[in-house]
């Protein structure tokens, strides 16, 4: 299954070094949301789409690059994050992302997420909270997460 993975990692490099992890399991290549045209993701049975969570809420730019998308059906479609806290009930960021893709059309496979280093607002002022994120066991996770999802690709 031929797969894509569109990332968006502008802080601190903590989303890329988790689609790298997948990338290395699922023989991904790893596309920014500008290079995401419909084009490059048509040549993708399964397109990964994740980012650093800011302000309990996936990247501007990966929900613009979603929203640009025409009609994706037949395409599966997972979801990977990192962030500097667990996603809380009143916002489930991870969820609304997912129907945002199934609303494309994709066939929603799974999220992953994971902790990463948070600079955002007063945590700049500490140096950042989750500083030793994503740690090796984190990435290991990542893996595991592609691993399953090769094993039920039809």
């Amino acid at each position: 299954m031929n797969t894509i993975l569109v990332c968006s990692s502008t802080s601190n490099g903590n989303t890329r070094q988790v689609a790298d992890a997948l990338a290395e399991v699922l023989d991904a290549r790893i596309l920014s949301p500008a290079q995401a045209t419909p084009t490059e993701l048509a040549q993708a049975d399964r397109i990964g789409f994740g980012s650093g969570i800011y302000w309990l809420a996936f990247a501007p730019e990966l929900i613009t690059c979603v929203n640009s998308l025409p009609d994706m059906s037949g395409r599966d479609a997972f979801v990977f994050a990192t962030s500097g806290f667990p996603q809380p009930p009143f916002r489930p960021y991870l969820r609304n992302f997912t129907k945002l893709l199934t609303d494309k059309g994709f066939r929603a496979t799974g999220t992953f997420s994971c902790r990463g280093l948070d600079t955002m607002g007063p945590f700049k002022l500490l140096g950042g909270v989750n500083k030793a994120h994503p740690t090796i066991d984190d990435l290991s996770a990542a893996q595991a997460f592609g691993r399953n999802m090769v094993s039920k690709a039809p």
